[in-house]
């Protein structure tokens, strides 16, 4: 069961990579490119290990990075930083409720592209700053606020239709005689 998560999540971000490169419509109609890796990141967090957080941000941070004009691996850290907060406190969070993934999704999607910028300041890069850098932000962090329940919903249904539950046996055999009395 576990498996089919992880198989469904690292094909998921495949895809969410693929389609923020080949699918520029969103980023002409908004003037942003909406994220769905801090979505993805919130999803691992709050439903799997620190193991499977740090590759799907491994994973992840290389394969946007190599279609993007950013160094290769500088997205690894905001991911995986974002991803080990959330699992760290993931105890606290009511995992469940599509209020809570939104904002759990905002704070992700606001503070990965904030940590982007500040890992290339200190790499000594120089991004494209200015007002319409705020746009995008805002863009970007209320799109993956709402995307995030959606993957939620998305990744329940497929867990629900390829999955299978697990049969609770109880102690109690139907043919077994239970004796009355002293």
């Amino acid at each position: 069961m576990i498996a089919l998560q992880h198989i469904l999540l690292f094909a998921t971000a495949f895809l969410a990579v693929f389609w923020e490169a080949a699918f520029p419509f969103v980023r002409a109609m908004f003037g942003a490119q909406i994220s769905l890796l801090p979505p993805l990141m919130v999803y691992a967090a709050l439903n799997l290990g620190l193991t499977s957080v740090a590759a799907l941000a491994v994973v992840s941070g290389v394969l946007f990075d190599s279609l993007s004009a950013n160094p290769l691996g500088i997205s690894i850290l905001p991911l995986f930083m974002i991803g080990l907060v959330i699992w760290a406190r993931r105890d606290l969070v009511l995992r469940d409720q599509p209020f809570a993934q939104f904002v759990l999704g905002l704070f992700a999607s606001a503070a990965t592209p904030v940590l982007m910028v500040v890992l290339l300041l200190t790499a000594g890069q120089t991004p494209l700053l200015g007002w319409g850098s705020l746009w995008q932000w805002l863009i970007m962090s209320l799109g993956g606020a709402c995307a995030t329940p959606i993957l939620f919903i998305l990744f329940g249904w497929a867990h629900h239709a390829l999955g299978y539950r697990r049969v609770t046996e109880t102690s109690f055999r139907p043919d077994r005689e239970i004796r009355r009395g002293r």
